[in-house]
């Protein structure tokens, strides 16, 4: 199973994509986590990358396909995966598609966590992370989501099967109807072969 989860900045991506792909036995990708470790590693793409993420921009599309294009390529070829926080634009999905066509490893289903911005607000605010989650840089990648992740939706809804859940309800209530809609999904796969 390949799977993308979509939502705002602490809509829960992180969570479901954990128990997602313990659930699945698939590979969890999340390329916040990825570009986290380059930072604290101080690796010449974390150097790169810590003023876009300490200010709550995207990074440049070409610096996250570079790091995720070995990662999503593996675990495409052995199992699948769960995306996490990739792609962000359309653009972003445009050019992973191009990679991984080539070996049939397209996302099969879009999960958007739909979540109220009071709610992510008060979400990342207790979360406190680190530099990116003051008031003013999480209105900032707030705004940053609505005007370059939003036109995903409809770029997956055109692609693949692509679904909507409440991302404020309870993790394990968001967790069981994310895995019924994939079993549906699956189970309608396979009648239609």
């Amino acid at each position: 199973m390949r799977l993308l989860l979509i939502g705002a900045p602490g809509a829960g991506k992180g969570t479901q994509a954990g128990l997602l792909a313990a659930r699945l036995g698939i590979t969890h990708i999340s390329s916040g986590d990825l570009l986290r470790q380059h930072v604290r590693d101080m690796t010449s793409l974390g150097q790169l990358v810590k003023s876009y993420v300490d200010k709550g921009d995207l990074v440049p599309d070409g610096l996250v396909m570079d790091m995720l294009r070995k990662p999503v390529v593996a675990a495409a070829k052995s199992g699948g995966y769960v995306l996490d926080g990739f792609p962000r634009t359309v653009e972003q999905a445009e050019a992973s598609y191009a990679v991984v066509r080539e070996f049939g490893g397209e996302v099969q289903a879009a999960v958007h966590l739909d979540v109220t911005r009071d709610e992510l607000v008060r979400r990342l605010l207790a979360r406190g992370r680190g530099s990116d989650d003051t008031r003013a840089v999480i209105e900032h990648r707030l705004q940053v989501y609505l005007e370059k992740t939003v036109p995903l939706l409809e770029y997956y809804a055109g692609r693949e099967w692509m679904f909507v859940v409440d991302g404020a309800l309870p993790a394990d209530a968001v967790h069981q109807d994310i895995v019924r809609r994939i079993q549906r999904l699956a189970a309608f796969s396979a009648t239609s072969l």
